[in-house]
């Protein structure tokens, strides 16, 4: 039997954070089922068109540097891991995937700070949000399985703070639109296998 990992991996990396959501959806699929479904998704096959603006967030480090798109044929966490200033920030296999990046979210060509994952939950340099994106696949009654997506955002200071409030009450729809879109999707594939 699986067990509700305590505390969370998204503990160590957003303890107290300043800001935050978190969606649910319940999948008809076991836990090892849902599990793989969430850890395989294909970003690019979002539901609820999406696929276009998970393509756009993974490129713009590339056109903001006059780089040319690249046209993905997947778009997975590992490679955002590999190809985006998004980073694996740690693994509890088969029950929590959690994602992180360093920036200046609110900018409109956001400024991204590399991080080492090891050195994310120290960073501290002025004027910086820290955001983590976590995903649970977790036991539901006898046969299926509760998937979670949760964002939390601390900021390095005051000032960072109150940029990223204004940016949140705007961003906040299509922040949630993408996270529904991707427990959808990943429920709708674990329900296929």
């Amino acid at each position: 039997m699986v067990t509700t990992p305590s505390p969370l991996l998204a503990d160590r990396f957003a303890p107290r954070p300043e800001f935050g959501r978190t969606d649910l959806i319940v999948v008809d699929a076991d836990p090892a089922t849902a599990w793989k479904s969430l850890r395989g998704l294909d970003l690019t096959e979002l539901r609820g068109g999406l696929a276009a603006l998970a393509v756009w967030v993974r490129d713009a480090p590339e056109r903001v540097r006059g780089r040319p798109a690249r046209t993905p044929t997947r778009l997975t966490w590992n490679d955002l891991d590999a190809g985006t200033d998004w980073m694996i920030l740690g693994e509890n296999p088969g029950q929590e995937i959690v994602l992180g990046a360093v920036g200046k979210f609110w900018r409109p060509v956001v400024k991204w700070m590399p991080c080492e994952p090891r050195d994310f939950p120290d960073f501290a340099e002025p004027g910086y949000g820290k955001v983590v994106w976590s995903f649970t696949a977790l036991p539901y009654g006898d046969r299926r399985t509760l998937f979670s997506s949760e964002i939390r955002v601390t900021l390095t200071d005051p000032r960072a703070w109150l940029s990223f409030r204004r940016y949140w009450r705007i961003s906040t729809p299509a922040i949630a639109l993408i996270a529904r879109s991707v427990l959808r999707t990943a429920k709708n594939d674990a329900e296929r296998l």
